[in-house]
């Protein structure tokens, strides 16, 4: 692949790759900003990041009376509403590191900085399938496809959505341009980007150039042959192979909590631990409880929640503990609005996705 048009990316970044370029921040710097600023959103690519050209850009929607339907990004801002959605970001990967320590798993080791929290703008998808007049009938799914570059395992980038989901006013998806009130950068998707509230980061494609609907999923091998939670017993590439398809694909990712940092504080009669962190939620159901330990899960208390927006941002939150030791380890659990709680323990599989078990931090 190509990387000599590779743009400039944030410096804050701990790097896990570089061609392609694979990036994260600390979760202590992540849990300081409600809404993630651009230099702190963590980077997932699978080939070059290039800087596009607004004004020549073009997304064509297959199935329509006339065969295409093409538009400009210039086209979209007139005729489409925009609409703005406060959304967390999350790739399925994060916390693989974790997981790894288990046992070995494919794939990069994320620590626990591959999540973000924005409000995006742009178009609903709803409108813009509307207004081309697609063919429904016998739709089930809308594929998504992104042609700027070769991809590491297939030729371009290619996922699909429920069209349910694509075409509930309530799902919130768009094909977006902005993010925290501003034009895209590069590293975003821009100059458009699927936006999904609910669903992990594999389905919100970056610069996304078309879309068709179809009675099955994506072909692509980021739909096809990644991005799916496999049982433990298949712990190979080789006994994957043959059974990718027998597993569903990850669209929402599960409850989850981080404990992003641990800081004692001294004192001449006791000890204090501050925590902080974040957590994310199932599409199910909202965040409604936080809860932190310092004994193993013996005994909890309630943590602060101090930030939820809408239906689709992540949870920070905060607690203050006092009569600890120098030292020792802090665990973090999330519940529910459903009363599905967050569990000690997760499965391994292969590809080291949607791990969630308690948040952990030593201090």
């Amino acid at each position: 692949m190509d990387y000599s048009g590779e743009v400039t990316h944030s410096e804050l970044l701990l790097v896990r790759g570089t061609q392609p370029f694979n990036a994260e921040p600390k979760a202590e710097a992540l849990v300081q900003f409600e809404l993630t600023p651009d230099e702190l959103v963590y980077c997932r690519n699978h080939g070059p990041v290039e800087d596009l050209d607004p004004d020549t850009y073009t997304l064509s929607i297959e199935g329509t009376p006339s065969g295409t339907a093409r538009y400009t990004l210039a086209d979209m801002a007139v005729m489409f509403t925009k609409h703005e959605v406060v959304a967390a970001l999350q790739c399925a990967g994060n916390r693989r590191k974790e997981m790894n320590e288990l046992k070995k798993v494919n794939g990069i080791l994320w620590d626990d900085g591959v999540i973000c929290n924005a409000k995006w703008g742009g178009a609903r998808l709803r409108d813009v399938l509307l207004h081309a007049n697609v063919n429904l009938e016998g739709a089930a799914h809308v594929q998504f496809a992104s042609h700027v570059t070769p991809c590491e395992d297939d030729k371009y980038y290619g996922v699909s959505i429920p069209l349910e989901k694509a075409m509930d006013v309530d799902g919130d998806v768009l094909l977006a341009w902005e993010m925290n009130d501003e034009y895209m950068s590069p590293d975003r998707g821009a100059p458009l980007r699927v936006v999904v509230p609910g669903y992990c980061g594999a389905r919100w494609v970056k610069w996304v150039d078309s879309i068709r609907l179809s009675a099955v999923e994506s072909p692509n091998y980021y739909q096809a042959r990644d991005y799916r939670v496999l049982p433990p017993e298949i712990e190979t590439k080789a006994q994957a192979a043959p059974v990718w398809s027998k597993y569903p694909s990850i669209t929402s990712l599960a409850l989850n909590s981080v404990v992003a940092s641990a800081t004692l504080r001294k004192g001449s009669d006791t000890n204090v631990l501050l925590l902080k962190g974040y957590a994310s939620q199932h599409i199910d159901g909202k965040i409604t409880t936080i809860e932190v330990s310092v004994d193993e899960g013996a005994s909890w208390r309630p943590a602060r929640i101090s930030y939820q927006e809408g239906r689709w941002s992540w949870t920070l939150w905060e607690a203050e503990i006092a009569g600890v030791g120098e030292h020792g380890t802090a665990y973090s659990r999330a519940t529910d609005e459903t009363g599905n709680m967050q569990q000690r323990e997760c499965k391994w599989n292969l590809r080291g996705v949607a791990y969630n078990p308690w948040g952990t931090r030593k201090w």
